[in-house]
């Protein structure tokens, strides 16, 4: 059975295709610890300690996509690295020049 984001995602994918436009999945993956870190609004907190509910990650489990066409390491890439990475994927596909 699929998930509602596997289920969401496939509908996003036959959209573009209907459309003609590609569909890129790009997975910003970070640690939780990190995540943690860089966490101005405090949420993380919030959540562990139960004054948030159902928070990805914490109290809500989270699924790292399976095949994302971009797969982004923001821990081990700077931000000028990651920008590089999305953009030499889409000139790889001809997207942009």
């Amino acid at each position: 059975m699929k998930t509602l984001e596997e289920s969401l995602k496939l509908k996003a994918r036959e959209l573009h295709a209907e459309s003609n436009l590609p569909f890129i999945e790009v997975y910003v993956d970070v640690p939780l610890e990190v995540a943690e870190q860089r966490d101005p609004k405090g949420l993380y907190k919030k959540a562990r300690e139960g004054i948030i509910k159902n928070f990805t990650g914490i109290s809500d489990p989270y699924e790292a996509p399976e095949s994302p066409e971009i797969h982004i390491k923001t821990h081990e890439n700077t931000v000028e690295e990651c920008v590089e990475i999305i953009t030499d994927y889409l000139i790889k596909k001809e997207l942009i020049k």
